[in-house]
């Protein structure tokens, strides 16, 4: 037990994988990476033996070496793992990096900046804490080798250059709760292993690796996002007024709460000679509770008319928010792009409606545009997470209402994946029609 090599363990580790692919329903060609990633941007609740192995023989080795026993410290005992990998040399090199770290001293996480991120200091720690940071180390050594293996591949690494895009994780209770199916959808479109036309094409199975609506090619991207016979039918639409519904529930909920309590209105605190000012928590501000008189408009079911007291404007956002008693508008502009896009969605909207601020803001108006972007696979931009925040929903309502339109866009995008070689009808499953987009139906219907 003491002796396991460490080729017998990921023997053992291929073997776990090829089950729980087929737990999952997952292909072959699914690399082991998507199952056991700390940093994917879409982390399952699994962990790698090969990973654990080595975290446990370098927590072995500081146990003998650092024992509070000299005859056991002194005994220099080897910790065994075969030729391929040794534990003493692991640790070594974790120490080693933990130095230099000391040496570089704090730098930039991702785009946070300095000091967001504290760690404790290795030449500073002792005792536990000087052993999980070890332990942290071989650990992060495992998942850099499954990064610089991810980026070597195309289209399962493609998430890679999702900067924009935040992460998703799987917890046991979703997986539990959430249909095989629409797991299985999610995991292989996100590593772009569902059998699309240029898949089948590249595996041998298909001569062509045209889209079923249209000549171009058919991968992924191309049917979920870049159709332009998808486009034209109303598709993406159908898909963009799904997600559009699930916003503008959670803004509703917002402004029906914010009805029932006190408005935050502004106050002078005055001292007394010789007193010093009391110290009260700040609230975050938000802007619902800056009035009482909100009104959302959304364009659902049929074109929405921008305001023409405000000013006058041939542009149609998506949602418009108007308070009459403070003079505030806000417009809420959705998109449901292409992962890899996200961050080009933002510029485009928030330019787009540049000018028509502008003019509100001219008659006496405070105008703010405030876009919003969902990947077309259920994954939110930050602009999501700024724009709840902004409004004052925060915390278990925040991520409730994330998630609910995460899955509203993965839902609708998991349809539009099994209608895609389907003849496309506005009164499919016996819903109307509204009379600026059509309707499929719930995306809960037989997905």
């Amino acid at each position: 037990m003491y002796q396991v090599p460490i080729t017998t363990v990921e023997t053992l580790e291929r073997n776990i994988s090829q089950f729980l692919r087929r737990w999952l329903g997952l292909p072959k060609s699914l690399s082991c990476i998507a199952l056991y990633g700390h940093t994917n941007k879409l982390q399952l609740l699994f962990s790698g033996l090969t990973e654990e192995f080595k975290v446990t023989r370098a927590r072995e080795v500081l146990l003998y070496r650092d024992s509070s026993d000299t005859r056991v410290s002194s005994a220099g005992i080897e910790v065994r793992t075969g030729r391929k990998w040794r534990a003493q040399e692991a640790v070594q090199l974790a120490e080693a990096r933990l130095r230099h770290g000391v040496l570089v001293g704090s730098v930039a996480v991702g785009r946070a900046g300095l000091g967001c991120h504290k760690t404790p200091r290795y030449d500073r720690a002792q005792g536990r804490v000087r052993q999980q940071m070890i332990q942290g180390e071989v650990r992060a050594e495992v998942e850099e080798e499954r990064r610089s293996k991810t980026v070597a591949m195309r289209q399962q690494g493609a998430w890679t250059n999702w900067e924009h895009a935040l992460t998703r994780k799987i917890t046991w209770s979703e997986l539990w709760r959430s249909e095989p199916a629409r797991l299985k959808f999610l995991i292989q479109s996100v590593y772009d292993v569902l059998p699309s036309p240029a898949n089948l094409h590249c595996w041998g199975l298909a001569e062509a690796p045209s889209c079923p609506l249209c000549p171009a090619r058919g991968s992924l991207e191309h049917i979920l996002s870049c159709c332009p016979k998808a486009l034209g039918k109303g598709r993406y639409r159908w898909r963009h007024d799904q997600v559009l519904k699930a916003v503008a529930d959670t803004i509703c909920a917002g402004i029906q709460q914010i009805k029932h309590q006190p408005l935050a209105r502004p106050y002078n605190v005055f001292v007394r000679a010789g007193e010093k000012p009391q110290s009260h928590p700040k609230v975050p501000a938000d802007l619902l509770s800056t009035a009482g008189d909100w009104q959302l408009k959304v364009d659902l079911g049929r074109q929405l008319k921008f305001p023409d007291h405000i000013t006058s404007t041939t542009l149609r956002p998506d949602m418009v928010l108007t308070s009459e008693s403070t003079k505030q508008v806000v417009l809420l502009e959705l998109t449901v792009p292409w992962e890899d896009r996200i961050e080009e969605a933002f510029e485009r909207k928030k330019a787009k409606y540049l000018d028509l601020v502008e003019d509100c803001r001219r008659k006496g108006w405070r105008a703010r545009c405030e876009p919003i972007e969902v990947g077309c696979r259920g994954f939110p931009g930050q602009s999501l997470h700024r724009s709840l925040r902004l409004l004052g929903i925060r915390g278990a309502q925040e991520r409730k209402a994330t998630r609910n339109i995460c899955e509203a866009a993965e839902k609708a995008s998991r349809w539009l994946w099994i209608k895609r070689g389907d003849v496309w009808l506005s009164a499919l499953l016996g819903h109307k029609s509204g009379s600026d987009h059509p309707r499929l139906g719930r995306p809960g219907e037989g997905v």
